[in-house]
């Protein structure tokens, strides 16, 4: 028989790594220790019966025709506001990614990736909130919003796939004469196109659920239908729209998905 293998010594744990995994469990453990959850009313029978009583009144949902034309209107909005406030991220990010992947001196990038944090720290909802002030109630301000959040993640992750790409090619074209933008063009930008494309595709695909919540403040679409219905107890309607909402989520889904494998082949 073949003489045992001398494997080589396992390698040194670091104490960081617990040290975060107990500091993680702690969290846990107190949050779960402060907050008052009342799981016992969560499941008793009053609760029970009141969620099946709530849950009955949407049943059957609305399908008067003039009803469904007016949630198909609104789902064609909220399809615009999400493409549109995508379309504006997209041209936004790629313009603060360049700084922000270090190509115009470190003071850009530190201020830019500043900018960014901060653009993407602001949730959407928030975002339409103060948007509605200057552009006032409807679908602008939501477009705006998801354009300004979605910006600061796209550019982000932009400038990240534009730092990790190989900077040999440049290089090489700049070496023989090409000019900075040429080699950009030509050398960095096909090798992070694709990632950049799945990047943007993955966000349409959130945009898409956010939209349909904007509108709970008023920025249109779906989610202002919904916010009306609800308000009045009208249970039927309510039901329609969010069927529709689920039925714009999963077909963008489905188109998302179909275009990111006819990209990646």
């Amino acid at each position: 028989m073949d003489a045992p293998l001398n494997m080589p010594a396992a390698p040194a744990r670091s104490w960081s790594g617990w040290l975060m995994a107990l500091a993680l469990a702690v969290l846990v453990a107190a949050s779960f220790a402060t907050l008052p959850l009342k799981w016992s009313a969560l499941f008793s029978a009053d609760a029970l019966r009141s969620s099946s009583e709530f849950l009955a009144g949407f049943a059957p949902p609305e399908l008067a025709v003039p009803f469904l034309i007016k949630t198909a209107n609104a789902t064609l909005e909220t399809l615009a506001m999400s493409a549109l406030g995508t379309l504006l991220a997209v041209a936004g990010g790629l313009l603060l990614a360049l700084p922000g992947a270090g190509r115009f001196g470190r003071p850009a990038r530190a201020a830019v990736r500043v900018m960014l944090n901060v653009l993407r720290s602001v949730p959407e909802l928030v975002w339409a909130s103060i948007l509605m002030i200057a552009a006032g109630l409807g679908p602008f301000a939501g477009t705006l919003a998801l354009a300004a959040h979605t910006a600061g993640v796209l550019g982000r992750l932009f400038a990240d796939a534009l730092e990790n790409a190989a900077p040999l090619p440049e290089q090489s074209l700049r070496t023989n004469g090409a000019s900075p933008m040429a080699a950009f063009f030509y050398a960095t930008l096909p090798q992070t196109l694709p990632q950049m494309l799945s990047y943007t595709l993955y966000r349409w695909e959130n945009n898409i659920r956010a939209a349909a919540i904007l509108g709970v403040v008023g920025a249109g679409g779906l989610g202002q239908m919904l916010k009306y219905h609800l308000s009045l107890f009208q249970m039927q309607a309510a039901a329609t729209v969010i069927i529709a909402m689920l039925l714009l989520v999963a077909l963008v889904d489905a188109a998302s998905f179909a275009t990111r494998r006819a990209l990646t082949r």
